[in-house]
C-alpha cells in the first residue's frame, strides 16, 4: 500500500508571483512528491481585491500581514511574498512563521504615469504621491528606486490597495503615479502610459511550524521541477495573467513583455543577503534592529 500523502496549504498570490505553484499543481509535482497541496486564495485577499481603495498616508496606519494574515488564523500554512515584507511579517508574526527560503519568482515593479503626464524620470517624483501596498514589494520597491534621486523627505508613497486599484487611481487622475507588477506593467504600455522606472527584486517563502523538513524538501523539488516547465515555454501559463486584468482593457498574452517573467530555482536565504535588507528596513524604520537572522529564518534541510 503506498504511503499517505502529506499535506499542506499554500497561498495563492498574484499569478506572477504563484506561477510556479499553479504550474507544480497542474503537472503533478506536488503529488509526485508526496505531497497533498491545496492552494488557497485568501479570504482576506478577496475581500481587497473587491475594496474601494481608500488612500492611507502613513505606512504605520496598515497592519504588515495584508491578506497574508490567513498564515496567522491557519487558513494557509506557506506563503510567498517579497524580501522586505516577509522579513517585517516574520517579526510581527504570533505563530511560529519563519523565512524557510527564497522563491522561486523573481519580480519585478514599475512606476507608472499615465500618458499626457508631465513627469518623465525619477526626479520629477520629488513630493509626489506614488501609489502602492504598504508592506508589500510595491512599497519597498519605490523607496528603494527613488531615494536614489532625492533626499528620503521627498519619497512619498500613498497606500492603495492591490495594482488593479492603484492602476484604476492613475487612470482616473486620483494619484498621479503608482507602482505595478507584471502584468500591470504591460497594460500600461499597451494604454501608452509611460514607465517612470522599473527595478527587480527577489522573494522569500515563510511557513508556520507544520511545515516540517520532509513536507519543505517536498515543496522545494516541485519548484524546481515547475521551474524548469516555465522556462521551457511560459506561454500556455500566461492566461493566469491575463485572467487577472478585466477583459474590458483586452489584453492578450501576445502583449506580455516575456523578459520581466523571471523564475530561479528556490535557494537558500543567505545571512549576508538577509543583513544587507534588515540594515535597509532599519534605516528606514520598518524593522526593528533586533529583528535579527537568528530570530527570523529558519533553514530547513532541502534534498
Amino acid at each position: 500500500m503506498a504511503n499517505a500523502l502529506k499535506s499542506t496549504r499554500v497561498e495563492l498570490n498574484n499569478a506572477v508571483f504563484s506561477l510556479p505553484d499553479i504550474v507544480a499543481k497542474a503537472e503533478g509535482y506536488f503529488e509526485q512528491e508526496g505531497l497533498d497541496v491545496q492552494l488557497v486564495l485568501p479570504e482576506k485577499r478577496k475581500q481587497m481585491i473587491a475594496a474601494a481603495g481608500a488612500p492611507v498616508q502613513q505606512h504605520a496606519a496598515v497592519q504588515s500581514f495584508l491578506w497574508h494574515e490567513g498564515i496567522e488564523k491557519g487558513e494557509f500554512s506557506v506563503y510567498h511574498a517579497c524580501e522586505w515584507g516577509q522579513m517585517r511579517r516574520t517579526q510581527d508574526t504570533c505563530a511560529g512563521v519563519k523565512v524557510i527560503t527564497k522563491r522561486a519568482a523573481v519580480s519585478t515593479q514599475a512606476i507608472i504615469v499615465r500618458k499626457d503626464s508631465p513627469y518623465n524620470v525619477p526626479q520629477d517624483l520629488a513630493g509626489v504621491d506614488v501609489a502602492v501596498n504598504f508592506h508589500a514589494g510595491s512599497h519597498y520597491i519605490t523607496l528603494g528606486m527613488l531615494a536614489g534621486f532625492m533626499t528620503k523627505d521627498e519619497v512619498k508613497t500613498v497606500h492603495i490597495g492591490v495594482p488593479n486599484q492603484r492602476f484604476k487611481a492613475v487612470l482616473e487622475g486620483k494619484v498621479q503615479a503608482a507602482a505595478v507588477m507584471e502584468p500591470w506593467i504591460s497594460l500600461a504600455e499597451k494604454l501608452g502610459m509611460k514607465v517612470i522606472c522599473e527595478a527587480y527584486y527577489n522573494g522569500l517563502e515563510v511557513a508556520d511550524t507544520s511545515v516540517d523538513a520532509e513536507i519543505f524538501s517536498g515543496l522545494h523539488r516541485a519548484h524546481i521541477k515547475a521551474v524548469d516547465k516555465i522556462n521551457q515555454d511560459i506561454k500556455p501559463w500566461l492566461h493566469h495573467l491575463v485572467n487577472e486584468v478585466p477583459a474590458e482593457y483586452g489584453l492578450t498574452a501576445a502583449e506580455l513583455h516575456l523578459p520581466r517573467l523571471r523564475y530561479n530555482y528556490p535557494e537558500a536565504y543567505a545571512p549576508q543577503e538577509f543583513q544587507r535588507t534588515h540594515d535597509w528596513m532599519v534605516e528606514w524604520g520598518l524593522i526593528k534592529s533586533e529583528s535579527t537572522f537568528d530570530k527570523l529564518v529558519d533553514i530547513r534541510v532541502a534534498v
